[in-house]
């Protein structure tokens, strides 16, 4: 939004002094300087406006209604945020499996959001586990009488989102933190309730889950039908969002023919006929191919990260730079034995050609150790 980017800008600027940028940007993260400073300037905002209210307003005031309604909008909200989260992990979008460059990686080297992203992405079942949860916060908060379950189920849920994101510093902090507060904000209602039924081992009255009726039964019956109008192509929409997007970037979705992790075993280079040695830093250690990118991994462990495109027609590929794409370097590549192919081309001023051995991804330990019943002894490795 234009209007409250300058509103935040200004805010940062002329009240702030923050010499950082300001417009938000959409990276991933959800924890950038826009981001904080947009919940401070709205939070400021709300105060001097309740103190303004709170001036103005003569005689006795009952908010009941208003409550009521910002109760629906804020249990509403949270639902479908829930069945979002939940449903990209019972596809398995949000946490895909470990990949081969994941698997190569040092352990030591992977960040904080990284390894736990890892840890969940290896087991499916447990993405299953965590996204039926959340999946069932949602559809239980849709429906007064099972608002109570829903949010007690709900504050365990983002709760535990909200530990990930804090422990492995994993930047949606900000959103995981507003849904724990908006859970507890719908349970407040019946906090007596619960602590009688929880803590006090007394016998509670049941909750007044009566809907606020309008006097013509036309708009009843319009806003009943509008809510299961709403829930329902949320529901639709948000599967079918994930379905689609779990054939682009899913477990399961094609990958180009190169996909994979590579060995180098011979690095020849043509000019002069000298086979590069181990010792040789320039020499390729590994070459790493993804769907978008390839990483080079040299002898020094040094990386080099490019962008990459195929032609599986001419078998050849391309490799740049980003953003410096007037430095590309064109390979060609045949495919002499299953899981061996062999590149020539131009590196460095130098004519290489180089033979490599396709990693297997199920020859590691993290992919193929499996489910056991039975363990007579801790297999930690």
């Amino acid at each position: 939004m234009p209007l409250a980017n300058r509103m935040i800008g200004w805010f940062a600027d002329y009240v702030l002094h923050l010499p950082l940028p300001t417009i938000g940007n959409s990276n991933g993260s959800g924890d950038t300087t826009y981001d904080y400073l947009a919940w401070l300037f709205c939070g400021l905002g709300a105060l001097c406006g309740c103190a303004i209210w709170s001036v103005i307003r003569r005689g006795p005031s009952n908010y009941n209604v208003f409550y009521y309604w910002l109760l629906v909008l804020v249990r509403y909200y949270v639902a479908f945020i829930m069945i979002n989260y939940g449903a990209v992990k019972v596809i398995k979008l949000q946490f895909p499996a470990p990949g081969v460059s994941r698997l190569l990686q040092n352990y030591g080297d992977s960040s904080p959001m990284g390894l736990a992203w890892t840890f969940m992405g290896l087991s499916r079942g447990y993405n299953y586990f965590t996204g039926i949860a959340e999946v069932s916060c949602g559809l239980l908060l849709l429906f007064r009488r099972t608002t109570s379950l829903g949010s007690i189920l709900g504050l365990v849920v983002s709760a535990n989102i909200m530990a990930i994101n804090y422990c492995f510093d994993v930047p949606v902090k900000i959103m995981s933190t507003m849904l724990v507060v908006m859970c507890l904000f719908i349970l407040f209602k019946d906090f007596k309730r619960l602590l009688s039924f929880f803590f006090l081992n007394k016998v509670v009255e049941p909750a007044d889950i009566k809907a606020k009726n309008f006097k013509k039964k036309w708009a009843n019956i319009a806003l009943i039908g509008f809510k299961y109008l709403l829930i329902l192509s949320v529901v639709i929409t948000t599967g079918w969002r994930s379905v689609e997007r779990s054939k682009q970037y899913g477990d399961h979705a094609p990958k180009r023919s190169l996909y994979g992790v590579y060995k180098v075993q011979s690095y020849i280079r043509k000019r002069d006929g000298t086979l590069l040695t181990p010792a040789d830093d320039i020499r390729w250690r590994r070459l790493v191919i993804n769907q978008n990118y390839a990483k080079v991994v040299f002898m020094n462990d040094t990386t080099l990260s490019y962008t990459f495109k195929e032609d599986t027609l001419a078998k050849r590929f391309t490799m740049y730079a980003y953003p410096d794409t007037g430095r590309k370097y064109v390979f060609h590549y045949s495919i002499s034995k299953p899981n061996v192919f062999t590149i020539k081309g131009a590196l460095f001023q130098d004519s290489i050609i180089m033979t490599m051995q396709k990693y297997d991804e199920k020859s590691f330990l993290l992919m193929n150790r499996g489910f056991h019943w039975i363990n007579e002894s801790p297999y930690s490795y």
